[in-house]
């Protein structure tokens, strides 16, 4: 939805018609988009990059809180040490930046853990009221993404059960807040949606009662420990397994092991899924580069130790050479044809050389309006999911036969002026769209290699003649 412009135009994707969504995510983004319209800069490229830069500045309140939560429960050399892995971790570096729920829901984590964690302390530099903090940042995690409450109730039970004044901190604090940010997301959502949606239990029922999201695929149980977290932390699980061992910091490890086991139950897995409990694993990551580091500085009275470099120095150049490609290649090459192929198409439509888009691909391949950010007819294939077993939605039957598809479709209804469409299925369909008058005008490369479908090496773009 164009947030700058008087006209409202876009695209309502299913989850908001299930009224699985909170308004209070977009809702930032919509300010934004508000604040670049009053100041005229609702241009394709700043409607582009003012998110991403929105959520980066979100994202360095995770990095800062991270230092901030390792300082206090370890120390300030465990802090710095902590910092480095955060910044250093490839899928760190590839995700938080993004515009995803997750990130956001990640930045709000940390930060309330960090509150959470100084009112448990008794030092008197933080102040008493950090557990009400907590709470409320809590809270607004919750109300962005229901599934945060799975680690804020291990984080609840676990302090709760240790509590002396429980009763106090139930009915005087954990209620009173928690329903204050639950009416008042509530009160927006109902605004948004023009009726009484209650997302929290639109969203547990879709996910986990009817176990909705298994429709987008499903991984075995135990995916998340032997490939998917291992992956995210990548080479940094050795030093995260040392780290908790050596730290036997049992509370936070187990809270780790609590959010992957309970996501382990649910069939639909994604890697972003798991993220807020990532900082907390470079963290123990942090605790034993900076063991390894002492070790190394009570070894430096030998003059042979001194001619070789330290094994701490050894494990960051190795940190670093095995991340840092990795973090780049993901976030700079790897399947940026989507992307591209959109830039190109916006500043087509701004010259007026666009009059339609059809997206013969994957539904969600690519981005839509909010970067086209012109009000042009734009149709993707559908892929909302249904209740009916075997079912096969419009992305389905393009995928498994893409030349009787896309006939049909033609033949049924007025052309678009440009196709989009992966090297995959273009190799199959250029007669087709060549005796429909069709030519290729531009195409992006993608990815060096498949990820859940064929390879996707390219993007294609064709215009009509």
């Amino acid at each position: 939805m164009s947030i700058g412009k008087p006209l409202r135009y876009g695209k309502l994707t299913w989850e908001w018609k299930k009224g699985i969504r909170s308004y209070l995510h977009p809702l930032l983004f919509a300010l934004l988009y508000r604040v670049l319209g009053f100041l005229h800069l609702d241009t394709p490229w700043f409607m582009r990059k003012a998110p991403r830069v929105l959520q980066s500045v979100f994202a360095s309140f995770a990095d800062l809180y991270l230092y901030k939560l390792s300082r206090l429960i370890y120390d300030a050399r465990v802090a710095r040490w902590t910092l480095f892995c955060q910044l250093v971790n490839w899928f760190m570096f590839y995700c938080i930046t993004r515009t995803l729920v997750n990130s956001l829901e990640t930045v709000l984590t940390v930060v309330g853990l960090f509150y959470w964690s100084s009112f448990a302390s008794s030092s008197k530099k933080h102040p008493s009221g950090s557990r009400k903090l907590a709470l409320f940042i809590a809270s607004l995690a919750c109300a962005i993404r229901p599934t945060c409450a799975i680690t804020w109730l291990y984080v609840g039970f676990v302090d709760l059960w240790q509590a002396k004044n429980r009763l106090k901190l139930i009915f005087l604090e954990v209620i009173p807040i928690g329903l204050s940010v639950l009416g008042l997301t509530s009160i927006l959502d109902w605004w948004m949606y023009g009726s009484m949606v209650f997302v929290p239990l639109n969203f547990l029922k879709f996910n986990f009662f009817s176990a909705g999201g298994d429709y987008y695929g499903t991984h075995p149980w135990h995916w998340y420990f032997s490939q998917g977290y291992s992956v995210m932390l990548f080479t940094f699980l050795p030093f995260s397994l040392i780290g908790i061992f050596r730290s036997k910091d049992w509370r936070i490890s187990g809270l780790i092991a609590w959010v992957l086991g309970v996501y382990s139950i649910l069939g639909h897995k994604e890697f972003r899924f798991v993220l807020p409990v990532l900082p907390l694993s470079l963290m123990f990551s942090g605790y034993s580069l900076a063991e390894l580091s002492d070790s190394d500085s009570k070894r430096k009275n030998t003059k042979a130790s001194s001619r070789r470099p330290s094994r701490a120095q050894v494990a960051i150049l190795f940190l670093v050479a095995t991340n840092v490609p990795m973090a780049l290649y993901m976030s700079l090459v790897h399947q940026r044809g989507s992307e591209d192929a959109i830039y190109f198409l916006s500043k087509e439509a701004s010259d007026g050389k666009v009059k339609s888009v059809l997206f013969l691909m994957p539904c969600h391949s690519t981005p839509y309006y909010s970067s086209l950010h012109s009000n042009l007819p734009m149709r993707i294939l559908d892929c909302s999911p249904s209740d009916n077993k075997g079912y096969l939605d419009e992305s389905d039957r393009f995928m498994s036969n893409p030349v009787g598809f896309v006939s049909t479709m033609l033949e049924n209804s007025s052309l678009p002026s440009h196709l989009v469409l992966f090297e995959s299925e273009e190799k199959h369909l250029r007669d087709l769209l060549v005796s429909h008058s069709y030519k290729e005008v531009k195409r992006f490369f993608h990815a060096h290699f498949k990820v859940d479908r064929d390879l996707q090496a390219s993007v294609v773009i064709y215009t009509s003649t």
